[in-house]
């Protein structure tokens, strides 16, 4: 490990960023170099201005990923490197504010139901039934599981906070049923099955396949994603009669305004609303003209 790289994550690591984080941090400045082919620190703010064209241009990156590319050299350089001057000209690529792709309760149904084994089955019903996001469903553990007051715990999720969630009947008896046939030790999903790597978590990777190939099967051509699962279940919570700010606690949403997203994807709330156009007192379309000339006066 170099000098500068082991710099690094040592701020990162005093302040607390996840692991998932450092890992990322560290391999965008670890490209950074790699594109000019010097040291990181020989590089300027001229040499980011042209790596982000590069990522945008050339490698056609998502702004969501150019954004956490430029978040880690911004890190390097004002907190390993000291140059805070460097914050001032590292503009971030606006997002594009896009609502989440949302599946109904039948084609959620479908999916469950066309998972590849009870091992995918678990994942699935999990993801579903708690809103969990990749990450915390990799790291969640046996003891994690608390049946008798039905409720699952989440440690350090995004943000490093904790949270419980409802542990429902439903997925209670598929836990259970998968437990019999697994018997997991530690992690609720190990990475292996009866191999050296059975005590070890099972990768983000793998939960991305294992819904991707259950949309396949089950004939949903949206692009479905373990996150997808996220929002569709904080949607029929709302459609259901929960309010935002449980919804909010159960996510694991810091602000509520992250939140409120959920509003625009529940069919409920959105025929609640009264168009204004329904209160207009506009004449019978019997009387309105089917031809597309304009009539002269």
């Amino acid at each position: 490990m170099t000098h500068l790289r082991k710099r690094m994550l040592e701020e990162l690591q005093r302040r607390n960023y996840s692991q998932s984080t450092i890992e990322s941090y560290l391999h965008a400045v670890e490209d950074f170099a790699k594109f000019f082919g010097k040291r990181p620190d020989q590089l300027d703010v001229e040499h980011i201005r042209r790596y982000q064209l590069h990522l945008v241009q050339q490698r056609k990156l998502a702004t969501n990923t150019v954004v956490v590319r430029m978040s880690a050299l911004r890190f390097f350089f004002v907190k390993t490197l000291k140059r805070p001057y460097v914050r001032e000209d590292l503009p971030f690529p606006k997002r594009p504010k896009r609502l989440p792709m949302v599946l109904s309760q039948e084609e959620v149904t479908r999916l469950i139901d066309s998972a590849n084994n009870l091992f995918h089955r678990a994942i699935l019903t999990t993801l579903y039934g708690t809103g969990l996001r990749r990450a915390e469903l990799c790291r969640l553990k046996v003891s994690d599981i608390d049946s008798r007051r039905m409720i699952v715990h989440v440690h350090q999720g995004k943000g490093n906070r904790d949270r419980d969630l409802p542990l429902t009947p439903k997925l209670l008896e598929t836990l259970r049923e998968y437990w019999r046939w697994m018997k997991p030790k530690t992690y609720l999903f190990p990475s292996g099955l009866r191999s050296r790597r059975a005590d070890h978590p099972i990768t983000s990777k793998a939960i991305w396949h294992a819904v991707r190939g259950a949309a396949k099967r089950a004939g949903i051509d949206k692009p479905v994603t373990p996150h997808t699962l996220r929002h569709s279940w904080a949607t029929h919570l709302l459609e259901g009669g929960a309010d935002l700010r449980t919804i909010q606690v159960l996510l694991g949403h810091s602000d509520l305004e992250h939140t409120t997203v959920y509003l625009h994807l529940s069919h409920r709330h959105l025929q609640a609303v009264t168009n204004p156009l329904e209160t207009l007192p506009v004449s019978g379309l019997d009387r309105v003209p089917r031809s597309r000339r304009s009539l002269k006066k």
